[in-house]
C-alpha cells in the first residue's frame, strides 16, 4: 500500500483519535515538500553555465520526478560576487502524489543510509509544525550513483504542515515514518 492510501486509510483515523479531534478534516496534513539547491560558491567557476548548472538541475531532476526551476538573484551583493539575475540556486516544489512518494523514500531508504542517523533532532519543527531537514551530499538518494556523479551538492528538504500547533505535526510526522531523537533532560 502506497504511503497515501496509507494515510487516508489509517493514519486519519488513528489521528482522530488520539488527538481528540472533532471530525477527519481537522486532522494535520502536508501542503506541499520544498527541496533547495543553494549553488553559491559554484556560481564563480569558470565552467558553471556549461556543466556544473546542467548537472545539478538534470540530478535534482531524477531525485524528485519533476523538473527544477532555477532561482536567480533578486540583487547584487558584492561582498559575495553575485550580480542580479545569477543562478544562484534550484527548487522543486512536490504535491500530491510526488510528495508522498518522496517522503515514502526518504524514510524507507535514504535515512537508513545515512551515517551515524540516530534521529531528527525536535528543534527541526518549527513552531508552525513545518519540519526541516539538511543533506550535505545528494548522493545518499537511491537513484544516484557516486560514480558517475560529476557535482557533489547539498540540498535542504522543507515540509509544510497544515496544523493547529506544533504538537499536532509531531504526531503527524511520528504516523508517516519518521524518527525523533529522544530528549533528554538537561542537568542544572
Amino acid at each position: 500500500m502506497q504511503l497515501q492510501e496509507t494515510y487516508q486509510k489509517k493514519i486519519v483515523p488513528t489521528l482522530v483519535k488520539e488527538l481528540g479531534l472533532k471530525n477527519r478534516f481537522m486532522t494535520p496534513r502536508l501542503k506541499k515538500v520544498v527541496i533547495n539547491v543553494g549553488l553559491g560558491r559554484a556560481g564563480q567557476q569558470p565552467s558553471f553555465k556549461d556543466k556544473i548548472l546542467p548537472e545539478v538541475m538534470k540530478e535534482l531532476g531524477i531525485i524528485t520526478g519533476q523538473k527544477p526551476s532555477p532561482r536567480p538573484a533578486k540583487k547584487s551583493i558584492a561582498g559575495f560576487k553575485v550580480r542580479e539575475g545569477y543562478i544562484v540556486g534550484a527548487t522543486v516544489t512536490l504535491r500530491g502524489k510526488r510528495m508522498y512518494d518522496f517522503i515514502e523514500k526518504m524514510v524507507a531508504v535514504v535515512f537508513p543510509r545515512l551515517r551515524d542517523f540516530r534521529g531528527i533532532a525536535l528543534k527541526n519543527v518549527d513552531s508552525s509544525g513545518n519540519l526541516n531537514l539538511g543533506f550535505k551530499e545528494h548522493i545518499v538518494f537511491p537513484e544516484m550513483n557516486p560514480d558517475n556523479t560529476a557535482v557533489n551538492f547539498g540540498l535542504q528538504v522543507t515540509m509544510v504542515v497544515q496544523a493547529h500547533d506544533r504538537d499536532q505535526a509531531i504526531a503527524l510526522y511520528n504516523k508517516l515514518g519518521f524518527l525523533f531523537k529522544k530528549e533528554t533532560p538537561k542537568k542544572k
